[in-house]
């Protein structure tokens, strides 16, 4: 870690570095979601070229959650890919129509994803640390 870093950015990189896997995932749909809200907006305001570089860096975690994906997991991963895909594709489409609407789709489904993963990455409690 780099000692002159932003604090902010300290903190980013040590909760990058000591999460788990599922954790991880959870980041790379909350930056999504935030690079499509960004998008979204700019689009609303007729602002398209800026709306075009967040839709860019939504799109490069979704090929990052595409490359990432354990296809040997089965059904699960399967299902992932065909929505990860769905979402580029949609993408490509709000950008082409210049469809605001479109960003909101996308961001909405990953916001239910985003969700189903946080509940994965909490850690079990050990029914031992359960109160009776």
């Amino acid at each position: 870690m780099n000692p002159y870093a932003a604090p902010s950015n300290v903190y980013r990189e040590s909760a990058v570095l000591t999460a788990s896997p599922e954790q991880l995932v959870v980041m790379l749909y909350d930056g999504a979601m935030r690079f499509l809200r960004q998008a979204e907006l700019a689009a609303g305001q007729e602002g398209w070229q800026q709306s075009g570089e967040r839709l860019s860096r939504a799109e490069a975690i979704l090929d990052e959650l595409l490359a990432t994906l354990n296809m040997d997991a089965g059904e699960v991963a399967v299902r992932l890919q065909a929505i990860y895909v769905f979402c580029r594709r949609t993408l490509i489409e709000a950008r082409v129509e210049r469809s605001a609407v479109k960003i909101g789709h996308v961001q909405r489904l990953l916001a239910d994803l985003r969700e189903a993963w946080a509940q994965v990455s909490v850690p079990a409690t050990p029914a031992a640390a359960l109160p009776a």
